[in-house]
């Protein structure tokens, strides 16, 4: 069986939709569900209750030390990440994740698919081991080998990309990551505090993972690049908001006839 485990902080909403999802849809597949929840201040617990999931809180939160916590508090072999702000799509979603564990016992990881890049690896066969940025575990709509794990566990000195740190690791101890064809949907609309936030992260993770650093040079063309595009999209948007207007008022001076 799988154990589902969800990291959410304050997101009783999004949380609701995915336990409702998960109990109509999936129940017969999953074993336990696990909240892994960052100290919300909303009716995140209540609504856990009410699904009868289990609330684990995570007080000083990191990435790898939530993902951890999440393996820790899981009882069976497949471990099963959403954030609170995704759920699975197709019917057969976490019985495809059980055969392809079942038919390799060399199994670290499977990455489900969301997007356009996880499509197009995933058709065009591009392997973990060839890239483990885009064709690696992403801990929202992934599962893992909890058996793995134990002998692995994944680090919480990362700012962000615990999940692919994780998989270039086990792929170099021999073991194997790949696509499953089960489908989950990704839904955030972050603020700009939450998106700076994710960005200051992505700026560390990347220099600590893949070694992209970062010049004075290339921060002010970044800078000057940011600019421009706001620049650009701001004379877009005053075009088009002029041109709607001015649809309108054609529109009020010369009606189509009605049907």
């Amino acid at each position: 069986m799988i154990s589902v485990v969800i990291r959410n902080k304050n997101q009783a909403k999004a949380l609701e939709f995915l336990l409702r999802n998960l109990r109509q849809r999936y129940n017969d597949d999953i074993h336990e569900i696990i909240v892994i929840d960052n100290l919300s201040i909303d009716e995140s617990e209540v609504i856990v209750e009410k699904y009868g999931a289990r609330f684990v809180s995570i007080v000083d939160f990191s990435y790898g030390e939530s993902a951890n916590l999440a393996a820790a508090q899981a009882s069976q072999k497949i471990v099963v990440i959403f954030s609170a702000h995704s759920y699975p799509v197709s019917h057969d979603f976490f019985k495809l994740i059980k055969e392809k564990f079942r038919n390799n016992e060399n199994l670290a990881g499977l990455r489900c698919l969301h997007s356009s890049n996880d499509y197009k690896n995933f058709i065009n066969n591009v392997l973990a081991k060839e890239d483990p940025n885009k064709s690696g575990l992403i801990f929202s709509g992934s599962a893992f080998n909890r058996e793995v794990w134990k002998k692995h566990n994944f680090r919480s000195d990362v700012a962000t990309f615990e999940d692919k740190e994780w998989t270039k690791r086990v792929l170099k101890e021999g073991y194997d990551i790949e696509f499953v064809e089960s489908i989950f949907h990704y839904e955030i609309k972050r603020t700009k505090k939450q998106v700076f936030f994710r960005f200051k992260n992505d700026i560390i993770g990347n220099y600590q993972l893949w070694h992209e650093d970062i010049s004075f040079f290339s921060a002010f063309k970044g800078l000057i690049k940011s600019l421009l595009i706001l620049l650009k999209n701001f004379a877009v948007d005053i075009y088009y908001t002029f041109l709607r207007f001015w649809f309108k008022i054609k529109f009020i001076l010369k009606r189509p006839n009605k049907f």
